[in-house]
């Protein structure tokens, strides 16, 4: 079965750019260094850049976390799940973030046709950037919901 015929909807999406996304996560997943360096920024932002219809405000707001903690904290993207874990496990009813109007200049696409290893990291790292900043609105909800539920004991640094 094809990615594009097992598309759910699950996200704003067409079956097409799920198809192009999943492309994108096997190449990270054969990649340990991909892996390592840019597959939490990927998921994280291709989530995002494609919230509302019937995605869910829980999936958005912590997309949106996991982007705040490797972006402006940091923090190393395979040490981002157990965080991100414990906020979902803290939160029982989520804020809803509306999306931004945005014009994408980047998307999964031109992550898809990188030349290399390094210019897929490269671009999602710029991606993942451009996204987070059309998001600016939310920034400071995003930071306190990590400080408060996924950072040890409430602390302010993550």
């Amino acid at each position: 079965m094809s990615a594009t015929v097992g598309y759910h909807g699950y996200y704003h999406a067409s079956a097409e750019c799920w198809s192009v996304y999943t492309e994108v996560l096997g190449v990270e997943y054969s990649d340990a260094v991909l892996w390592g360096q840019v597959h939490q920024l990927t998921v994280d932002t291709y989530a995002v850049q494609h919230a509302g219809g019937p995605h869910p405000d829980k999936s958005v707001g912590i997309h949106l976390s996991g982007l705040h903690l490797v972006l402006d904290r940091g923090v190393h993207p395979p040490l981002v799940p157990p965080m991100l874990q414990r906020l979902a496990a803290a939160i029982e009813i989520w804020p809803h973030f509306p999306p931004p109007e945005s014009d994408r200049h980047i998307t999964v696409w031109d992550v898809a046709v990188a030349a290399s290893p390094q210019d897929h990291a490269d671009t999602v790292r710029r991606w993942a950037r451009q996204v987070w900043a059309a998001w600016t609105p939310y920034h400071a909800n995003i930071a306190a919901l990590v400080i408060r539920h996924a950072s040890p004991h409430g602390q302010t640094r993550v």
